[in-house]
Protein backbone atom coordinates (compact mmCIF):
# COMPACT_ATOMS: atom_id res chain seq x y z
CA UNK A 1 0.00 0.00 0.00
CA UNK A 2 1.35 3.79 -0.73
CA UNK A 3 -1.15 4.77 1.54
CA UNK A 4 -0.08 6.26 4.90
CA UNK A 5 -2.94 4.80 7.84
CA UNK A 6 -2.90 6.79 11.16
CA UNK A 7 -3.90 4.32 14.16
CA UNK A 8 -5.19 6.09 16.57
CA UNK A 9 -4.10 5.21 20.37
CA UNK A 10 -1.44 2.81 19.06
CA UNK A 11 0.35 2.13 21.85
CA UNK A 12 -3.41 1.25 23.91
CA UNK A 13 -4.16 -2.18 24.88
CA UNK A 14 -6.50 -2.53 21.65
CA UNK A 15 -5.99 0.15 19.23
CA UNK A 16 -2.41 -1.55 19.68
CA UNK A 17 -3.60 -4.80 18.50
CA UNK A 18 -4.04 -3.34 14.57
CA UNK A 19 -0.46 -1.98 14.00
CA UNK A 20 0.82 -5.57 13.81
CA UNK A 21 -2.39 -6.71 11.46
CA UNK A 22 -1.96 -3.73 9.24
CA UNK A 23 1.90 -4.18 8.83
CA UNK A 24 1.14 -8.06 7.99
CA UNK A 25 -0.96 -6.56 4.92
CA UNK A 26 2.05 -4.12 3.64
CA UNK A 27 0.43 -0.89 5.25
CA UNK A 28 2.40 2.05 6.14
CA UNK A 29 1.34 3.09 9.68
CA UNK A 30 1.88 6.35 11.56
CA UNK A 31 1.06 5.04 15.00
CA UNK A 32 -0.20 7.92 16.96
CA UNK A 33 0.78 7.71 20.65
CA UNK A 34 0.78 10.13 23.68
CA UNK A 35 4.23 9.30 25.47
CA UNK A 36 7.56 9.30 23.57
CA UNK A 37 8.77 6.23 25.39
CA UNK A 38 5.74 4.57 23.32
CA UNK A 39 7.46 4.85 20.61
CA UNK A 40 9.91 2.16 20.52
CA UNK A 41 6.79 -0.54 21.42
CA UNK A 42 4.39 0.64 18.49
CA UNK A 43 7.80 0.54 15.56
CA UNK A 44 8.23 -3.40 16.84
CA UNK A 45 4.48 -4.02 16.59
CA UNK A 46 5.21 -2.45 12.99
CA UNK A 47 4.51 0.95 12.48
CA UNK A 48 6.82 2.66 10.38
CA UNK A 49 6.15 6.36 11.28
CA UNK A 50 5.32 7.98 14.96
CA UNK A 51 3.19 10.98 15.59
CA UNK A 52 3.04 12.13 19.52
CA UNK A 53 -0.09 13.95 20.26
CA UNK A 54 -3.52 14.00 22.47
CA UNK A 55 -7.07 14.34 21.24
CA UNK A 56 -7.20 17.58 22.97
CA UNK A 57 -4.26 18.99 21.33
CA UNK A 58 -5.97 20.05 17.68
CA UNK A 59 -2.34 21.11 16.53
CA UNK A 60 -0.80 17.74 17.46
CA UNK A 61 -3.69 16.17 15.75
CA UNK A 62 -3.61 18.31 12.29
CA UNK A 63 0.22 17.49 12.35
CA UNK A 64 -0.61 13.42 12.62
CA UNK A 65 -2.89 13.65 10.20
CA UNK A 66 -1.10 15.38 7.67
CA UNK A 67 -0.48 12.98 4.33
CA UNK A 68 -2.55 10.63 5.69
CA UNK A 69 -5.23 8.84 3.45
CA UNK A 70 -6.80 6.14 5.81
CA UNK A 71 -7.66 6.31 10.28
CA UNK A 72 -8.17 4.18 12.06
CA UNK A 73 -10.32 5.79 15.36
CA UNK A 74 -11.58 3.95 18.74
CA UNK A 75 -12.14 6.57 21.60
CA UNK A 76 -10.20 6.06 25.30
CA UNK A 77 -13.30 4.13 27.54
CA UNK A 78 -15.25 6.62 29.33
CA UNK A 79 -13.39 9.69 27.95
CA UNK A 80 -14.54 13.16 29.12
CA UNK A 81 -16.29 14.74 25.95
CA UNK A 82 -16.03 11.67 24.18
CA UNK A 83 -18.31 12.87 20.90
CA UNK A 84 -16.36 16.34 20.64
CA UNK A 85 -13.14 14.77 20.87
CA UNK A 86 -14.55 11.73 18.18
CA UNK A 87 -16.39 14.91 16.10
CA UNK A 88 -13.25 16.95 16.31
CA UNK A 89 -10.71 13.97 14.99
CA UNK A 90 -12.79 13.50 12.25
CA UNK A 91 -12.61 17.07 11.10
CA UNK A 92 -8.85 17.10 11.20
CA UNK A 93 -9.17 14.20 9.12
CA UNK A 94 -11.81 15.86 6.39
CA UNK A 95 -9.15 18.78 6.37
CA UNK A 96 -5.92 16.88 6.01
CA UNK A 97 -8.03 15.05 3.20
CA UNK A 98 -8.11 12.12 4.57
CA UNK A 99 -10.36 9.64 2.38
CA UNK A 100 -11.21 6.57 4.51
CA UNK A 101 -12.02 5.97 8.33
CA UNK A 102 -12.36 2.61 10.41
CA UNK A 103 -14.37 3.29 13.43
CA UNK A 104 -14.39 0.91 16.04
CA UNK A 105 -17.55 1.97 17.83
CA UNK A 106 -19.38 -0.30 20.13
CA UNK A 107 -22.26 -3.10 20.15
CA UNK A 108 -26.01 -1.30 19.66
CA UNK A 109 -25.19 2.46 19.84
CA UNK A 110 -28.75 3.02 19.74
CA UNK A 111 -29.30 2.48 23.49
CA UNK A 112 -28.84 6.02 24.53
CA UNK A 113 -29.68 5.55 27.80
CA UNK A 114 -26.16 4.39 28.31
CA UNK A 115 -23.88 7.46 28.06
CA UNK A 116 -20.53 5.33 26.11
CA UNK A 117 -22.82 4.15 23.37
CA UNK A 118 -24.99 7.68 22.80
CA UNK A 119 -21.80 9.42 22.66
CA UNK A 120 -20.53 7.02 19.86
CA UNK A 121 -23.52 7.07 17.80
CA UNK A 122 -22.89 10.80 17.03
CA UNK A 123 -19.74 9.94 15.56
CA UNK A 124 -21.47 7.91 13.74
CA UNK A 125 -24.11 10.16 12.17
CA UNK A 126 -21.38 12.66 11.59
CA UNK A 127 -19.22 10.16 9.53
CA UNK A 128 -22.29 9.25 7.23
CA UNK A 129 -22.55 12.39 6.50
CA UNK A 130 -19.21 13.51 5.89
CA UNK A 131 -18.52 12.21 2.46
CA UNK A 132 -15.66 9.87 3.75
CA UNK A 133 -15.66 6.09 3.17
CA UNK A 134 -16.04 4.59 6.24
CA UNK A 135 -16.80 1.64 7.84
CA UNK A 136 -18.57 0.69 11.06
CA UNK A 137 -17.15 -2.06 13.72
CA UNK A 138 -19.40 -2.86 16.86
CA UNK A 139 -17.71 -5.00 18.68
CA UNK A 140 -19.10 -6.56 21.86
CA UNK A 141 -17.78 -6.55 25.29
CA UNK A 142 -13.56 -7.60 24.92
CA UNK A 143 -11.93 -11.08 26.30
CA UNK A 144 -9.48 -8.38 27.10
CA UNK A 145 -11.73 -6.81 29.59
CA UNK A 146 -10.64 -9.58 32.05
CA UNK A 147 -6.78 -9.15 31.60
CA UNK A 148 -7.25 -6.65 34.83
CA UNK A 149 -9.67 -9.40 36.67
CA UNK A 150 -6.90 -12.27 36.11
CA UNK A 151 -4.99 -11.70 39.13
CA UNK A 152 -7.89 -11.44 41.65
CA UNK A 153 -9.57 -13.98 40.13
CA UNK A 154 -6.35 -16.33 40.55
CA UNK A 155 -5.98 -14.94 44.02
CA UNK A 156 -8.75 -15.42 45.58
CA UNK A 157 -11.18 -17.77 43.32
CA UNK A 158 -14.09 -15.07 42.77
CA UNK A 159 -15.33 -13.02 39.62
CA UNK A 160 -15.81 -10.13 41.08
CA UNK A 161 -18.34 -7.88 38.56
CA UNK A 162 -20.49 -4.65 39.11
CA UNK A 163 -23.83 -6.00 37.95
CA UNK A 164 -26.35 -9.32 38.32
CA UNK A 165 -24.15 -12.69 37.82
CA UNK A 166 -27.11 -13.48 35.74
CA UNK A 167 -26.69 -10.85 33.48
CA UNK A 168 -26.38 -12.53 29.61
CA UNK A 169 -23.44 -10.53 27.41
CA UNK A 170 -22.20 -11.37 23.72
CA UNK A 171 -18.14 -11.18 23.77
CA UNK A 172 -15.36 -11.49 21.77
CA UNK A 173 -11.24 -10.77 21.39
CA UNK A 174 -10.44 -7.57 20.03
CA UNK A 175 -7.28 -9.66 18.13
CA UNK A 176 -10.10 -10.60 15.90
CA UNK A 177 -11.90 -7.04 15.78
CA UNK A 178 -8.24 -5.72 15.37
CA UNK A 179 -8.45 -8.43 12.13
CA UNK A 180 -11.43 -6.82 10.54
CA UNK A 181 -10.18 -3.24 10.73
CA UNK A 182 -7.49 -4.19 9.08
CA UNK A 183 -9.01 -5.41 6.32
CA UNK A 184 -11.69 -2.45 6.00
CA UNK A 185 -8.67 -0.53 5.90
CA UNK A 186 -6.34 -2.03 3.73
CA UNK A 187 -9.09 -4.05 1.14
CA UNK A 188 -12.55 -2.52 -0.32
CA UNK A 189 -15.03 -5.55 0.43
CA UNK A 190 -16.40 -4.18 4.06
CA UNK A 191 -16.28 -0.58 2.62
CA UNK A 192 -19.98 1.24 3.65
CA UNK A 193 -20.81 -1.55 6.05
CA UNK A 194 -21.66 -1.54 9.83
CA UNK A 195 -20.62 -5.10 11.69
CA UNK A 196 -21.52 -6.42 14.53
CA UNK A 197 -18.62 -8.06 16.05
CA UNK A 198 -19.02 -10.97 18.75
CA UNK A 199 -17.68 -14.71 19.29
CA UNK A 200 -19.91 -17.47 19.69
CA UNK A 201 -21.50 -17.82 22.83
CA UNK A 202 -23.37 -15.71 25.39
CA UNK A 203 -22.28 -16.08 28.99
CA UNK A 204 -23.64 -14.67 32.46
CA UNK A 205 -21.25 -14.67 35.33
CA UNK A 206 -22.24 -18.15 36.70
CA UNK A 207 -21.51 -19.05 33.66
CA UNK A 208 -18.08 -17.75 33.20
CA UNK A 209 -17.17 -19.12 36.39
CA UNK A 210 -18.37 -22.55 35.80
CA UNK A 211 -15.58 -22.15 32.32
CA UNK A 212 -13.03 -21.08 34.55
CA UNK A 213 -13.63 -23.60 37.60
CA UNK A 214 -13.01 -25.90 34.69
CA UNK A 215 -10.42 -24.81 32.91
CA UNK A 216 -8.45 -23.38 36.48
CA UNK A 217 -9.30 -26.83 38.56
CA UNK A 218 -10.33 -25.15 41.47
CA UNK A 219 -13.64 -23.33 42.45
CA UNK A 220 -14.40 -20.10 40.86
CA UNK A 221 -17.55 -18.22 41.94
CA UNK A 222 -19.03 -15.27 40.41
CA UNK A 223 -20.17 -12.57 42.86
CA UNK A 224 -22.15 -8.95 42.47
CA UNK A 225 -19.93 -5.93 44.08
CA UNK A 226 -21.88 -2.86 44.91
CA UNK A 227 -21.74 -0.76 42.23
CA UNK A 228 -21.99 2.33 44.73
CA UNK A 229 -18.05 1.65 45.73
CA UNK A 230 -17.54 1.73 41.62
CA UNK A 231 -19.79 5.18 40.22
CA UNK A 232 -21.86 6.96 42.71
CA UNK A 233 -25.65 7.29 42.61
CA UNK A 234 -26.32 8.96 40.04
CA UNK A 235 -23.34 9.19 37.61
CA UNK A 236 -23.38 7.77 33.86
CA UNK A 237 -21.86 4.64 34.51
CA UNK A 238 -24.24 3.27 37.16
CA UNK A 239 -26.63 3.57 34.27
CA UNK A 240 -24.74 1.31 32.61
CA UNK A 241 -24.78 -1.45 35.16
CA UNK A 242 -28.50 -0.97 35.53
CA UNK A 243 -28.98 -1.32 32.00
CA UNK A 244 -26.74 -5.03 32.12
CA UNK A 245 -29.36 -5.83 34.93
CA UNK A 246 -32.17 -5.53 32.57
CA UNK A 247 -31.61 -6.32 29.33
CA UNK A 248 -27.97 -7.35 29.41
CA UNK A 249 -25.69 -7.12 26.02
CA UNK A 250 -26.27 -9.55 22.90
CA UNK A 251 -25.33 -9.85 19.84
CA UNK A 252 -24.20 -12.39 17.04
CA UNK A 253 -21.44 -14.13 15.60
CA UNK A 254 -22.44 -14.71 12.53
CA UNK A 255 -21.01 -11.84 10.76
CA UNK A 256 -17.36 -12.05 12.20
CA UNK A 257 -17.30 -15.58 11.38
CA UNK A 258 -18.47 -14.67 7.71
CA UNK A 259 -15.79 -11.89 7.61
CA UNK A 260 -12.58 -13.52 8.90
CA UNK A 261 -13.88 -16.57 7.08
CA UNK A 262 -13.38 -18.77 10.14
CA UNK A 263 -14.77 -19.04 13.27
CA UNK A 264 -13.84 -16.28 15.95
CA UNK A 265 -11.44 -16.91 19.03
CA UNK A 266 -13.83 -18.34 21.78
CA UNK A 267 -13.64 -17.17 25.38
CA UNK A 268 -12.75 -20.41 26.70
CA UNK A 269 -9.34 -19.79 24.27
CA UNK A 270 -9.00 -16.82 25.61
CA UNK A 271 -8.69 -18.54 29.31
CA UNK A 272 -7.00 -21.05 28.28
CA UNK A 273 -3.68 -18.50 26.50
CA UNK A 274 -4.17 -16.40 29.96
CA UNK A 275 -4.14 -19.44 32.60
CA UNK A 276 -0.54 -20.89 30.89
CA UNK A 277 0.98 -17.63 30.36
CA UNK A 278 0.53 -17.20 26.69
CA UNK A 279 -1.21 -14.51 25.88
CA UNK A 280 1.16 -12.01 26.56
CA UNK A 281 3.60 -13.48 23.84
CA UNK A 282 0.80 -13.67 21.60
CA UNK A 283 -1.02 -9.69 22.50
CA UNK A 284 0.28 -8.22 19.21
CA UNK A 285 -0.21 -11.45 17.24
CA UNK A 286 -2.39 -12.69 14.50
Amino acid sequence: MSETVLVVGAAGANAGLVVPQLAERGARVRALIRKPEQADAVRRAGAVEVAIGDLRDRASIDTALKNVTRLFYIAPAFIEHETELGLAMLEAARRAGAQRIVYSSVIHPVLTDLINHAAKARVEEAILNSGLDYVFLHPARFFQNYLVLWREIAETGRLVEPWSVKTRFSRVDYRDVAEVAALALTADRLLGGTYELCAEGVHDGEAVAQLLTRLLGREIRAERSDPAHVAPSGAPIRAMFEHYDRAGLVGNALTLSAILGRPPRTLEQFFRELSSGAYSSVRHAS
